[in-house]
């Protein structure tokens, strides 16, 4: 079989000892920008074709990041691979205590869908930059992409160094090789399949998944950017982010003027969306059809308040094409913690928002979930938004804003508990993807000879005043 002799192939290079050159892995991780630079055009018609994204979200949510993270880590990858030297303690007198950060091998990365480029070579620029072979599998659903990305990554990488393999191939096959390093991006139902196989083999993993990550908007937030915030990082890729804006915890007394204001930014930035060019589209007819029936419930229950006198249960907007796979955004307004949407995580260009007049009540609730991926607080009260920071377990956030945290390659990107576990990103992809090796290299001129046996009551009484 191709994969398994191209792994093996991977295994007896990875032994050469070539991948430990700083140089070459420099030279690679040059190799993949020119390629990236080769195939540029190539990606914007990929991204457009498969998830309706133009060149200038394509640009900063994909390409821009990817080109960033490879120029800093060319610019720290000789500081961050070179020998640590540490403080030692009593015991390891006279000798020196050094941390290696040794490469694991043959790093197998498997990529989603909805940010296939960025959540594809993320990952293999750390894995290359800490020295490792890597073979990468890229999403089916986004077949253009994927197609582009392999075209990318055979110009760069010869195949016994890094290997883009068939978007098609299935799963059971690309899991059933010799790695010894699993990186996964994807869904936490899919995670703890990933998981339980490699720990068949003990094999460390970084699982990076999802969940519903929670807005909370108080009393003393500027209404008019947190809307301006909210939907941006909301409707990016048509909410198609895994840490988008899952639901909007808003106080009763400021939530009609922040719907107001949702609503005025919904129109301004995304008109006529269902219809809009410039506007994603869902991934694929499976998804589109699991978002509308979500509105289409939604609107029966709606409805059926209403007959019953709950005339503030509503939902606005939600219009579809299915020829284009394009959902209008959807604002669930009056949404109660038990009701169908808050089961799991929408992915998708819908908001629900659920008000509230107790902050305690809502942190209680929001703990009783699996903690989320990502947390988005508004506020002007400081001291308040470092309370909610500890109470609340997540994987990382923003205070008044969304999303921006994954951009910054000097913070680990992960989540934590069923939103994943391990950080990546600049120097924490290096150290992901690198085993330190602690070593005490001690000296032949000097011997201490408490250590030794026979080991008395005189020694005893020493040791307990040094040590």
């Amino acid at each position: 079989m191709e994969l398994e002799k191209i792994v093996k192939k991977q295994q007896a290079y990875f032994r050469t000892g070539k991948t430990l050159s700083f140089s070459r892995r420099k030279e690679l991780l040059l190799g993949l920008k020119k390629s990236i630079l080769n195939h540029e055009e190539e990606l914007y018609e990929a991204f457009y074709t498969d998830l309706g994204k133009g060149k200038a979200e394509t640009y900063m949510a994909e390409i821009s990041m990817i080109l960033s993270e490879i120029a800093h880590v060319l610019r720290h990858l000789s500081k961050w691979a070179a020998p640590k030297r540490v403080a030692g303690t009593l015991g390891t007198w006279p000798a020196k205590s050094v941390i290696y950060s040794e490469p694991y091998g043959v790093v197998l990365v498997l990529a989603p869908w909805n940010y296939p480029f960025l959540l594809a070579l993320s990952p293999v620029v750390g894995a290359i930059a800490a020295g490792n072979c890597v073979v990468l599998k890229c999403s089916k659903s986004s077949p253009h992409c994927a197609k582009v990305i392999a075209d990318i990554m055979e110009e760069a990488f010869d195949e016994q160094e890094a290997y883009c393999v068939d978007a098609n191939l299935d799963y059971d096959t690309v899991l059933n090789q010799n790695y010894q390093y699993i990186f996964f991006t994807g869904s936490p139902r899919v995670g703890k399949t990933i998981m339980k196989r490699a720990a068949e083999d003990l094999i460390p993993v970084s699982l990076e998944l999802g969940g519903k990550s929670p807005c909370i908007v108080t009393a003393s937030a500027n209404l008019r950017l947190a809307a301006k915030r909210i939907v941006w990082g909301k409707l990016l890729n048509a909410g198609q982010t895994c840490i988008t804006v899952d639901y909007i915890l808003v106080d009763e007394r400021v939530k009609e003027r922040l719907l107001h204001l949702i609503l005025k930014e919904i129109e301004k930035r995304y008109p006529d969306a269902a219809n809009n060019p410039n506007y994603p589209r869902i991934i694929s007819m499976h998804h589109y059809e699991r978002l509308m029936k979500l509105i289409t419930n939604a609107c029966s229950a709606a409805s059926s308040a209403c007959k019953a006198g709950n005339l503030e249960k509503q939902v606005i907007g939600g219009e579809g094409n299915p020829t284009e796979r394009r959902i209008a955004p959807a604002i669930f307004t009056d949404v109660q913690w038990n009701d169908e949407i808050m089961e799991e995580e929408i992915f998708g260009p819908i908001i629900p928002i659920i008000s509230y007049r107790n902050l305690e009540d809502v942190v209680e609730k929001i703990n009783d979930r699996p903690h989320p991926l990502a947390t988005y607080i508004f506020t002007e009260n400081k001291e308040l938004a470092r309370r909610l920071i500890r109470r609340i377990p997540f994987g990382g956030g923003c205070v008044n804003d969304t999303i921006l945290h994954i951009s910054n390659h000097h913070m680990p990107f992960g989540g934590v508990g069923n939103s994943g576990m391990g950080g990546y990103h600049g120097k924490h992809s290096f150290d992901t993807f690198s085993h330190k090796k602690s070593v005490v290299e001690n000296t032949t001129r000097l011997d201490v000879p408490i250590r030794y046996a026979p080991l008395t009551d005189k020694k005893w009484k020493i040791l307990r005043k040094v040590l």
